[in-house]
């Protein structure tokens, strides 16, 4: 009887205990949408876009003469202390900081915040750990972490612009270049395309950086190699990549790592991030066997540092288009990209026009053509948060495209300008003509990148023994 007793409240205290104990869980499970899935992956994109900074600093490293390659380098590495600290205290908070009351119907900020994020989360004030930002950025991972992976982005953008002016600019000179464009230009620009501003509310597309990275630090290279002026002896003196293996090491770097720049642009680990992977793997391809072939056709030898170039040029044209199209597209603007960049490249040189490294030809180029291309072959059959592109009956996003583009040529262009300006005149922007003979690292670093036995171990003149 007693046992009998027992078992029926059991069964009284399981019907009401489990539904509570479930709904208790539902509660919690609403009151934080964090998703462990999501935020693993976003941790791992994260730490590969960082990862992209020093496999620049490689591949720039190797292009340049001995004598400035430690300079070079350090010229990406510097970012990362420069951009990682100012990110927190007040660059996040310029590009993606807005409040509800200014945001319309459609979500984009209206008033000064369509321009300029506010200064709410200077310091990371406000923005949590353990919750999604309020704005809805991203809503299945942390605010921090979101934080931290628009950061990795703002790293690598000015770093970029180093190729254009390496073995001449005086690094106090772009120390507070960088300093003041990561903040003047980098933010705002951010702000316009993912912050809700300006670029967004006008239709324009870019997944992950073809107009905020790649078009504003070609177009400031440009600038800013023409506000320097040309390297000593320039172009009569060759000046050969005296370290090619680099240069492959560093594109491979930066390949790996630029699948955590595209498929984590999707902020989540879902089919979104699978539409980005393919596109990073398969455009890249494309477009390096596109150049080498156009090598080998055209100047007989197929080489390292072209295909490198290529895979770089397909990098940058499948950027903005990597969470819009399908693989096929992502190919045809790898393959075009890639083209239009070989021959940006070789008018470059036609004109002698001192972009040292090509970084307008690669990024400038081939982010203006990636995101035209994005209009011709974007489609909402694979992301419904974008839009039908010209392929798709829809002429008028490539206008759209076109837009956005003009956009950043302009403010990118100007606003580099007027930031060398002003240092000119309180320093000098680069450093003196026996100062470039000698090479930029010992003067500016007090250190050689190799020893003078570097290699065979063999001073210069000695015969190897046999």
């Amino acid at each position: 009887m007693l046992k009998n007793c027992f078992l029926t409240l059991l069964l009284v205290l399981w019907f009401f205990a489990v539904p509570g104990v479930s709904a208790a869980m539902a509660q919690d499970a609403n009151a934080n949408p964090i998703d462990t899935g999501d935020t693993a992956w976003m941790l791992i994109s994260t730490a590969l876009v960082i990862f992209m900074t020093p496999g620049l600093a490689f591949f720039y490293g190797g292009l340049v003469r001995s004598r400035n390659v430690l300079n070079t380098m350090m010229m990406s590495l510097v970012l990362m202390g420069v951009v990682g600290v100012t990110w927190v205290l007040w660059g996040y908070s310029l590009a993606f900081s807005v409040t509800k009351e200014t945001l319309t119907e459609a979500g984009f900020a209206q008033g000064i915040e369509s321009l300029i994020g506010n200064l709410n989360w200077v310091f990371l004030n406000g923005v949590a750990f353990d919750a999604p930002d309020p704005i809805g950025f991203a809503a299945t991972i942390p605010h921090q972490l979101f934080a931290m992976y628009q950061m990795a982005f703002a790293i690598i953008t000015p770093a970029l612009i180093s190729g254009a002016i390496v073995e001449r600019m005086s690094f106090k000179a772009y120390f507070w270049f960088v300093l003041l464009w990561s903040t003047f230009i980098y933010s705002p620009l951010a702000h316009w395309v993912w912050g809700r501003g300006i670029i967004g509310a006008l239709g324009s597309l870019d997944f992950a950086g073809g107009t905020v990275v790649h078009i504003s630090s070609g177009v400031s290279a440009v600038v800013a190699a023409w506000m320097l002026g040309a390297r000593k002896n320039y172009p009569s003196q060759p000046t050969i990549p005296h370290n090619v293996p680099f240069v492959l090491l560093g594109i491979g770097m930066l390949w790996f790592g630029w699948f955590g720049f595209n498929s984590g642009s999707a902020l989540a680990s879902g089919s979104l991030a699978t539409v980005a992977f393919v596109s990073t793997a398969v455009g890249p391809a494309a477009a390096g066997l596109t150049w080498l072939i156009l090598e080998w056709v055209l100047r007989g030898k197929p080489t390292a540092v072209g295909i490198a170039s290529g895979f770089l040029a397909g990098l940058v044209g499948v950027t903005p288009a990597a969470g819009f199209v399908q693989p096929i597209g992502a190919i045809l603007i790898g393959s075009i990209t890639s083209v239009v960049c070989f021959f940006a490249v070789s008018l470059r040189a036609k004109l002698k026009f001192d972009d040292s490294l090509d970084t307008y030809p690669v990024h400038g180029v081939g982010g203006t053509v990636g995101a035209i291309l994005t209009g011709v072959f974007c489609t909402k059959a694979v992301n419904s948060l974008g839009d039908d592109g010209l392929l798709f009956g829809n002429p008028l996003q490539v206008w759209e495209q076109f837009v956005g583009v003009l956009i950043t040529y302009v403010f990118a262009a100007v606003g580099t300008f007027v930031i060398l300006k002003i240092l000119g005149a309180f320093m000098e922007l680069r450093v003196r003509p026996m100062v470039e003979d000698q090479g930029l690292d010992v003067s500016q670093h007090g250190e050689e990148g190799y020893s003078e036995d570097f290699g065979s171990g063999i001073p210069v003149g000695d015969e190897i023994p046999t």
